[in-house]
């Protein structure tokens, strides 16, 4: 427990060269008071000023409140903020400076829609919003998505003439970007006729945010034109957008970028670029990148484990975490994801539960459902599929439709339809909208020959309005990223791409590919048509580009947005080992490197 800084009982109650009675307390000048109060480490020292001030007739001093106010809102609880409500709620006229800093207050805390309540009250009692009121209102809206209040704001700041200002656009930007709507966003970024940095960094940070990192890297080329210099949050969001597009020859552009004008400075903007070529496929660029950092914070070494995680060195992971904890620097929630990552993807179910267990009693760090989700993959990999039913069932929080599907992938995997029944049933008593739950269950049932029930899903799906992701791979040539969708080749077979994929096929298939064409799952189709299928799925595509149009011996380095499929896997092996070709495959659970045949996953993904 924090010690008093002020001990009442041990204040002077007389002066020892007068007369004064006992029961009158010798007062304390005012500033120095005032100084003591940002001292206070917690909010029991607070209210003994404050009892102090009420003792000496100080109570009701602006000056006073205004300090306690400014102390409660800092680092807000549910007993500061509800002792600063109360204080505020004794001045007579309270100024809009101090609403401010209850606005602020709410915002970072746990009930910003609080802020939105104050407001309401001061506004019936005449007092004018300014600048940084918008600024706090706005971020309370954006912390709930509170899209409708947020409107309303954003009305009564273009009738007072401040939507454009510097700390508003911002903020209306962010709250928009927060609440999905990425169009009103951008429609209050062209109103304004001349863009700051901050509002610059908002609007590429929406974009990214919303998973369109093309207009984000566009928008940052626009805002190269207009002379405005870059800072390191631009660095931040340019690097997050390379990492989702997998386009290494512009990150390390970027990187260039970055070092010629300073920004490698920053310890964030170096964990950036860790992250960036991990997520790039160049897993020695994010270790050259880690080796010359002069300092490495949590967030570094984390980036790092889980760098190394997803690019199958699980043990490397592990190894990484003891050396962390030998330069003294405390793990953190992503660390433990990293490490259990890692754990997973190599079969260590004890090891995993052993670093489980040592993240809530060693660390105090509180599981989050990613941190279950992991445990749940560790097991469902391994084929434990009834304890990690278990595992969900027993949760000590709610279980969410992705705990469920993590473990559905697994059943398919180990082609355990009759666990997949209860496990789908459990996703649509949560979620019956996501069209990649029918697909997987469909194709198991498939796989076990029971066409009712994959005749029964599809109409379900189609009754429900379920919609598949269609499957996209993407690979960067020449700083260009180019998209290809599954299936593109069973319309357009006559293009210059789908030819030489036609011609590649034929040549694997004289070394010993045989299409896996057990995985289309339609009845009525010939082994043939089922084979086109295959053929033009979005991996082999990209695989195919960048075979065409980059030099003999490039690594080639493709990005899928699902998870990629065995047929793929097995093609891609023999394209490496027959054109001596390295290729990098990054789907939606971790990287693949394929080289002279084999894959780094040693086909246990």
């Amino acid at each position: 427990m924090a010690a008093p800084i002020l001990q009442l009982s041990s204040l002077p109650c007389t002066n020892a060269n007068t007369d004064t009675p006992r029961n009158e307390v010798q007062l304390l000048p005012l500033p120095y008071l005032l100084s003591l109060i940002p001292k206070c480490t917690s909010l029991k020292q607070v209210k003994q000023i404050q009892a102090y001030t009420i003792k000496t007739h100080l109570q009701h001093d602006i000056s006073v409140l205004t300090k306690v106010i400014n102390f409660c809102t800092s680092k807000p609880t549910a007993a500061s903020m509800d002792y600063a409500h109360h204080l505020f709620d004794q001045i007579p006229q309270p100024d809009i400076v101090i609403f401010n800093t209850m606005a602020r207050g709410y915002a970072r805390f746990d009930k910003p829609l609080g802020a939105l309540q104050l407001f309401a009250q001061i506004l019936c009692s005449g007092l004018l919003p300014d600048d940084y009121t918008f600024s706090s209102l706005l971020k309370a809206c954006a912390r709930v998505k509170a899209l409708v209040e947020g409107k309303q704001l954003h009305c009564l700041a273009i009738k007072l003439g401040v939507s454009d200002n510097i700390y508003v656009g911002p903020t209306l930007i962010n709250m928009y970007t927060a609440c999905n709507d990425i169009d009103a966003a951008k429609l209050v970024f062209d109103k304004i006729s001349e863009p700051c940095i901050v509002t610059y960094n908002a609007i590429i940070t929406s974009y990214a945010r919303n998973s369109q990192p093309n207009e984000a890297l566009s928008l940052f080329r626009e805002l190269q034109k207009t002379g405005l210099k870059p800072t390191y949050v631009t660095m931040l969001v340019l690097l997050s957008s390379c990492a989702l597009l997998g386009a290494l020859d512009l990150g390390r552009w970027i990187h260039e970028y970055i070092k010629k004008n300073g920004f490698d400075q920053y310890v964030k903007v170096n964990t950036a670029l860790i992250d960036m070529y991990a997520k790039c496929g160049s897993l020695d660029d994010a270790v050259l990148v880690f080796e010359n950092m002069c300092v490495r914070d949590t967030q570094a070494w984390s980036a790092m484990i889980v760098a190394y995680a997803t690019h199958g060195h699980g043990f490397k992971a592990i190894s990484m975490l003891e050396e962390m904890k030998k330069a003294k620097v405390q793990p953190d929630e992503i660390t433990f994801l990293g490490i259990l990552y890692a754990c997973s993807h190599n079969g260590l179910v004890e090891e995993g539960f052993e670093y489980f267990h040592s993240m809530t009693h060693k660390y105090g760090i509180v599981p989050s459902i990613k941190h279950y989700g992991c445990m749940v993959d560790l097991l469902g990999r391994a084929g434990r599929l009834d304890e990690a039913y278990k595992f969900i069932d027993e949760l000590p929080v709610k279980s969410t439709p992705i705990l469920w599907r993590t473990l559905l992938s697994a059943c398919s995997s180990h082609g355990n339809v009759e666990m997949g029944k209860p496990v789908i049933q459990r996703i649509f008593e949560l979620d019956d909208s996501h069209g990649g739950d029918y697909v997987i269950f469909s194709n198991l049932c498939a796989r076990s020959g029971r066409w009712e029930d994959v005749n029964f899903l599809r109409k379900m799906m189609k009754d429900r309005g379920a919609v598949k992701v269609p499957g996209c791979s993407s690979i960067e040539v020449n700083n260009v990223v180019h998209e290809f969708f599954s299936g593109d080749g069973v319309q357009f077979s006559s293009t210059a791409l789908h030819h030489a994929l036609d011609e590649l096929v034929k040549e694997l298939k004289l070394v010993g590919y045989v299409p896996d064409t057990s995985l289309v799952f339609h009845a009525d189709l010939e082994d043939e048509e089922k084979e086109i299928i295959l053929r033009y799925h979005s991996e082999k595509l990209a695989i195919a580009y960048g075979l065409l149009n980059t030099p003999p011996g490039t690594t080639i380095r493709v990005v899928k947005n699902l998870r990629v499929c065995g047929d793929c896997h097995n093609a891609a092996k023999y394209i490496s080992l027959i054109f001596g070709r390295q290729i990098i495959l990054r789907d939606v659970q971790r990287f693949h490197h394929f080289k002279d045949g084999n894959c780094s996953c040693g086909d246990y993904w």
